[in-house]
């Protein structure tokens, strides 16, 4: 498969399983994205998918999907310029929110890289 084969044939999945759940409430596309952005950072290939597959898989089983949505909410709010984006740096329980995915991921990224 080339380079960018793999991400095509992720985007095709996606797009094939519409909003399928699985049983811990996480979405495939939220699945998919975060399959994406890891394969981002460690690369392409089936064995980084196979490792990425399986640190979203532990994250799920650890971590609400609610959660992870609040999660990806304030990270975007965060990386926003300006005072607001300021202002969400330092609400406490956003930053123990991610904190605690931080512990997940990196539980996660151990026992699957």
């Amino acid at each position: 498969m080339t380079r960018n084969g793999v991400p095509v044939a992720l985007l095709a999945l996606l797009i094939g399983c519409g909003t399928a759940q699985a049983e811990d409430g996480y979405p495939t596309y939220a699945r998919v994205d975060y399959v994406l952005g890891c394969m981002l950072s460690n690369g392409q290939g089936p064995d980084v998918v196979r490792k990425c597959s399986c640190s979203i898989d532990e994250i799920a089983a650890h971590f609400p999907y609610d959660s992870y949505v609040a999660v990806e909410t304030a990270r975007g709010m965060q990386e926003a310029p300006g005072e607001r984006a300021a202002l969400m740096r330092d609400v406490g329980w956003i930053k123990d929110l991610l904190n605690e995915f931080r512990q997940a991921q990196v539980a996660a990224d151990l026992k699957c890289f």
